[in-house]
Order: C-alpha cells, then structure tokens, then sequence
C-alpha cells in the first residue's frame, strides 16, 4: 500500500549552468550536498510526525527543504481496521523514509511495513509473499506501484491514480477509497456464498430429477416423468438461479466503523 504524494521523489534540471535538484536524502548524497546537523534534526522532527521532506540543492550547496504532508481519510483507517479484524495482514509498501512510514503506519494500525522501497523492492515483496503460500492483493496508484500490481494475485489500482497502474491491475477502485478494498471484499464473501447456493439449487434439481426421468418410480408405482414435466423443471431451475443472482442487487455493503 502506496502513501502517494503531490510532488514527484526527485526533480533536477541545469539552470544557467548549475544543477538544481528537489528531492530526498539519498538525492543530497549523490550531488555530495552537506545537511548539517540542526536542519537534518529538525528534518526527523517533521518526518516523525508522518510528513515527507523533500530538500532543494543548488549544485553542493543546500537551500533548503521542503515539509509536505497528506491528510490521513479517516475512511483510510476504517478500512484498514476492517481488515485486520477479518484476518488479512496489511503491509504498507512506501518509498518514503522509515521516519515517515512508522509515522503514518502507527497512525492507521499497520505492524509491518517497508521503507525506502524502490518498485523492485516492492515487487520482491510480492514475489516472496507468493513463494510462502500467500494470495496477495496489491493496491497502488503510481507508476512505481505498476510491476508489483500486475505481480499481485489481485492487483488493485486507484481510479485517481496513473494511467499504467490502472492498466497493470485487476480492479480500479473509481473513487480512490482504500474503503473500496473492505466493500469488494464484503461483496466477494456474499457473491461466493450466491454461487454455492446457486450450485446448491442445480445439485437438488439434478439428484431428484435424473432419477425420475430413468424410471426410478415406474417399477413400484408405473409412473414415467413426462418430458414436459422434465422441461418445465429445469426452467424452473434456470429461474431459481437468476432470481437468487439478482439478490445481490440489494446486497448490503457497510464497513463496521468501530
């Protein structure tokens, strides 16, 4: 699960010559941009509250950062607290800082999560969690979410998101509401159980019907199953199964907001 932002991880363009570059610590780094010791405490401050901070360079020199952060929907934690109560283990997948990702993860009740994590690392994770037997649902909205989308067992992708994530999943929330995961899979539950009752209503038919139309009664009683009677009955099984199906129309499908 992706915490998106507004602003791209890195930007860097020559101007008049000199580079300028908008991005993360590991971005300082490789331009050898000294943080010194009060703004990179004052960075951790903000990071430890669930913002991301994004520093602005100019060639080596450091002019100094920015403090962006997202509002948490409140619909986001009901979500979350949803599946956790229905035995799915969410691990946030973030390429923000681990400052940042404990922040945010603290302040929804995620226990597992990965920091600093490139679109490789993300798709790892999904491979590793395949090997060990799980069924994996992946939500993302970016285009570094995409390999691990498209890797997902269900890949779910976010209607506001980016194109090629869209593209790379199985499903696309339009709203771009995590509480669309809890919803789908309230309505899987209910639309599994509408297929074994509808298998239910076919095996009844077909038990007591194909024993009849071989003469089951005709020894004892001279009775023989009329082929009108035959028809009728799988129309009328046709008919169960549709009427059942067309339940979930009026399904039901709220979140417990406890």
């Amino acid at each position: 699960m992706k915490i998106s932002k507004t602003l791209p991880d890195k930007v860097s363009r020559h101007i008049n010559g000199q580079l300028v570059a908008l991005g993360n610590q590991l971005l300082m780094e490789s331009m050898q941009v000294i943080i010194p010791d009060e703004i990179r405490k004052a960075v951790e401050s903000a990071q430890s509250n669930g913002k991301t901070v994004s520093y602005l360079a100019k060639g080596s020199d450091l002019l100094g950062y920015f403090s962006i952060s997202d509002q948490i929907k409140t619909s986001s934690k009901q979500a979350i607290h949803y599946l956790l109560q229905h035995d799915v283990d969410v691990i946030m997948l973030t390429g923000d800082n681990a400052h940042t990702a404990k922040s945010v993860a603290g302040q929804v009740g995620i226990k597992h999560f990965k920091a600093n994590a490139l679109p490789k690392d993300k798709l790892q994770e999904i491979h590793k969690l395949q090997e060990q037997g799980h069924i994996v649902a992946m939500a993302g909205d970016g285009i570094n979410d995409a390999p691990a989308l498209a890797q997902a067992d269900i890949g779910i992708a976010m209607g506001t998101g980016t194109d090629v994530a869209i593209q790379s999943a199985s499903l696309t929330l339009l709203q771009g509401d995590l509480l669309g995961i809890a919803k789908a899979k309230i309505l899987s539950k209910k639309l599994l159980r509408n297929i074994k009752e509808n298998l239910g209503f076919a095996f009844i038919y077909n038990i007591l019907g194909i024993p009849l139309a071989a003469g089951l009664l005709y020894p004892s009683f001279g009775i023989l199953l009329s082929p009108m009677i035959a028809a009728a009955a799988m129309s009328f099984s046709s008919v169960s199964v549709i009427l059942n199906s067309l339940r979930l129309n009026r399904a039901t499908i709220e979140v417990d907001k406890k």
